[in-house]
């Protein structure tokens, strides 16, 4: 008998297909982000305060993925940009395939930005690619400054990480700053943010990030 490694298959199914949808972005000038964490990490919150700053000037696409329920995708659509939910039944990661079945169906041809909110799990999405820019991985305070101790392919995979809910950081053990160390022995080249959805603490230097990434974009489509 001959054994197959059907994981192996899976991974290089949607390797090809990364490589699809990264092409198409690319065409588009697209800045694809694609928001890792844990669940309650406050992801979606982090979409709803981006959409609502840069939804004047920048198209936005928004994915949002989950088991069950249409609840991130409500959220998102209240702000005035198309937002399509991904209901993944029991997988527990978005894969390349889910991002390009929605993709041809979305209402314009291009966007500016488009934000992939994946399942919450800080194991499986890190062996996926989508055909995205970045990884964009939360961490929240409350979660604890060891957890890229215990989720490192997660913390490699990434380019940014988002430490989040900085405001509860009184109210936990937590400190930011060893969090933010802890990762960075992991990854050096991760983009640090400190954020806070409910102060909007540091909020003005990831939507000024964002512009920065969306006009470098703007400018490599305009010289083709």
């Amino acid at each position: 008998m001959r054994k197959v490694d059907l994981r192996q298959k899976v991974i290089s199914e949607n390797e090809r297909l990364a490589v699809e949808n990264r092409r198409r972005f690319a065409q588009s000038g697209s800045l694809v982000l694609n928001l890792v964490s844990s669940p309650g990490s406050g992801k979606t919150s982090l979409v709803e305060e981006t959409v609502k700053q840069l939804k004047g000037d920048w198209s936005i696409f928004v994915l949002t993925g989950d088991l069950m329920t249409e609840n991130d995708a409500l959220r998102v659509r209240r702000h005035g940009v198309e937002a399509v939910q991904i209901s993944t039944g029991e997988a527990c990661h978005l894969d390349a395939g889910m991002i390009s079945e929605k993709l041809a169906a979305a209402r314009a041809p291009r966007y500016d930005l488009v934000i992939i909110e994946n399942v919450g799990n800080l194991v499986c999405p890190s062996s996926f690619d989508l055909g995205e820019d970045l990884k964009v991985l939360l961490i929240s305070v409350a979660e604890g400054d060891d957890k890229p101790l215990k989720y490192p392919p997660m913390v490699r995979a990434s380019g940014v990480l988002a430490i989040t809910k900085i405001d509860l950081v009184p109210y936990t053990d937590s400190d930011p700053n060893r969090l933010a160390e802890n990762a960075l022995r992991i990854n050096p080249d991760l983009t640090v943010f400190r954020l806070s959805c409910k102060t909007k603490e540091g909020l003005e230097q990831w939507i000024g990030w964002l512009k920065a990434g969306l006009a470098a974009k703007r400018r490599a489509l305009a010289k083709g």
